[in-house]
């Protein structure tokens, strides 16, 4: 592991005793004492801390401010970021000339200039595609920043001495808090369905801020294990795994990412790469969807699964993106791709495991009603 590359959460981590595994070119802790299980149900009842330091920070500026930013970003991304407000955040992804996906990312208006929050493992080809797709605008990796998160229905409480003010932040909001840590750039966001917090802070005082929030009666350290279940739980999806260059934002169910004003008949129609495949099937739909999947028994169905219509016979007619025990649905819990056809809930298909052909139902999303703050 001496190749990867370490969080400022490194050492915390390994003296509260995590596992640590590669992730993304990074090593990061999997799960801790209170192993997957556990953690997932703590973060649903009390408050999770993460490390989300490996995601990459990038702000662009002109010297125009905010709007040239946005105009430019709308040619990379299918979102309304012009009608962003102000301190408000979006969620978006990157597509390619053939309308699939190239990474899902955050993006904030910050005044007179924008955040973006890229995915780990597409954090250099995101900055270089920003870089050469964004004439004129300014891209600065923001390297001496760590990045936590701060998950679940006690991370209000636990947040608002540090930070005073956040507490009256509704879901997406962001704000710029002095803190005993130094400035923390915190959005009221997160990726595990529950109400919460991300938190950017200079390197270094990340430990220190991590220390105080762990003090905390009702904080524990989180892994990526109980990360992965709650936003499987969530219904949300995983690039690499459920969204990729492969899948287009229609197919995913992400179609409510983009805003009228970037359709067909908007303020500003297409414009970005990929328009004329997004905005048909925006129009007409798709041939497959992404949709929830529940496994019936125990097992549960992992990524790359295949899905069949029928008990015996016949070709598969698609497969599972992601699949794990649900801790707080009690039962197996799966995502994936089917026809569109056998798309509705309740439409009943088999997933082949060692050989063996088990059924599994198409069912709504999420699998746990998320708790955001609205």
């Amino acid at each position: 592991m001496s190749e990867l590359r370490k969080t400022p959460l490194h050492a915390l981590h390994v003296e509260l005793g995590a596992k640590m595994v590669p992730f993304a070119g990074y090593e990061m802790p999997v799960q801790f004492k209170l192993g997957v299980m556990k953690e997932h149900q703590h973060t649903r009842g009390k408050a999770g801390l993460f490390d989300v330091s490996h995601m990459g920070q990038v702000i662009l500026r002109h010297e125009g401010g905010y709007a040239p930013v946005a105009q430019a970003m709308e040619t990379l991304v299918p979102v309304s970021l012009l009608g962003l407000g102000e301190k408000r955040q979006r969620y978006g992804f990157f597509t390619d000339s053939s309308g699939g996906i190239l990474d899902d990312l955050m993006m904030t208006n910050r005044g007179d200039h924008m955040l973006v929050v890229v995915n780990a493992a597409c954090k250099e080809a995101d900055i270089a595609h920003m870089k050469a797709g964004l004439e004129g605008i300014e891209v600065a990796e923001q390297r001496d920043r760590a990045l936590l998160a701060l998950q679940g229905p006690a991370a209000e409480e636990v947040l608002e001495p540090v930070a005073p003010g956040c507490d009256i932040m509704k879901f997406l909001d962001t704000g710029i808090f002095n803190s005993d840590f130094g400035e923390l750039w915190v959005s009221r966001s997160g990726y595990t369905g529950e109400d919460g917090y991300e938190i950017s802070v200079h390197a270094t005082h990340a430990e220190a801020l991590a220390r105080h929030l762990l003090a905390h009666e009702a904080v524990e350290p989180i892994g990526l294990g109980a990360r992965d279940s709650l936003r499987l739980e969530g219904g949300l999806c995983l690039y690499g795994h459920d969204i990729d260059t492969d899948t287009s934002p229609v197919e995913a169910g992400l179609a409510w990412a983009i805003q009228k004003a970037r359709r067909r008949g908007g303020a500003r129609e297409g414009g970005f790469p990929g328009a004329d495949r997004i905005l048909s099937e925006l129009e007409e739909g798709t041939a497959r969807l992404r949709v929830g999947l529940s496994p019936e028994g125990r097992a549960p169905m992992r990524e790359d699964t295949p899905l069949f219509a029928n008990d015996e016979g016949g070709e598969p007619v698609g497969r599972i993106t992601s699949g794990a025990f649900g801790p707080t649905v009690g039962a197996p819990v799966a995502m994936g791709y089917v026809p569109a056809e056998l798309s509705r809930p309740g439409s009943r298909l088999f997933g082949e495991l060692r050989g063996k052909r088990l059924p599994v139902r198409v069912t709504e999303l999420p699998f746990v009603p998320t708790n955001f703050k609205r």
